[in-house]
């Protein structure tokens, strides 16, 4: 089939690509967010909805959205460090941590089924969901503070189960940055160049 058949074959698909992606980029944009939590279920969706095995197309969702996120990531980090947004110091305690996470993360997804990823997705989401509602998270990692080591801890964490759900991070590290003491503009800038490792090392795992 020529590029046009496919198009017109599966323009939904298409059509529901490109939706997704324009809003992935507003959130990544605004937010300091990779966007995979839009792109990770709109496309395994669609993958299923087009016949394609149920325990294979989360896998190939979550290895998407963090090649995908690698560019949407680096433009929203640039942007937010032209402000002065970005904190290097922090990026420095995290970035070594959040690669080797993320990662193993990477590697081992394939060890996991589709069921298992969908869960560890669906779980988070409602997480991050309730955290929104009430900021439990900021409460409890404002009182232990944001040493050295509780900065690598909260790395090891976000990291690994951002490799795991396909998303850059920026849902767990920004609210976990600004309950250290980061202003939001800085938690969202620093979160959004943060994101750009993980999908780096992500989608190399």
């Amino acid at each position: 089939k020529s590029v046009v058949d496919l198009i017109v074959t599966y323009w939904p698909f298409v059509a529901g690509l490109l939706a997704t992606g324009i809003i992935s980029g507003i959130a990544a944009g605004l937010l300091g967010i990779g966007g995979g939590a839009i792109i990770v279920p709109a496309l395994a969706t669609s993958l299923q909805l087009m016949g394609y095995d149920g325990d294979v197309v989360q896998h190939v969702a979550v290895g998407t959205s963090l090649a995908i996120i690698i560019p949407t990531g680096i433009a929203s980090a640039r942007a937010h460090d032209r402000r002065g947004a970005v904190d290097r110091e922090v990026l420095k305690l995290w970035a070594p941590v959040i690669v080797a996470a993320t990662l193993l993360g990477g590697l081992m997804a394939g060890l996991y089924s589709g069921n298992v990823l969908r869960i560890v997705f669906g779980v988070m989401a409602l997480f991050i969901a309730a955290n929104i509602l009430l900021p439990f998270q900021e409460r409890l990692m404002g009182h232990l503070g944001g040493s050295p080591l509780t900065h690598r801890i909260s790395a090891a964490v976000v990291g690994y189960v951002s490799a795991l759900m396909g998303v850059g991070g920026g849902s767990l590290s920004v609210p976990t940055l600004h309950a250290f003491g980061a202003s939001m503009h800085k938690a969202v800038g620093t979160g959004a160049a943060i994101g750009v490792f993980i999908a780096l090392s992500g989608t190399l795992g």
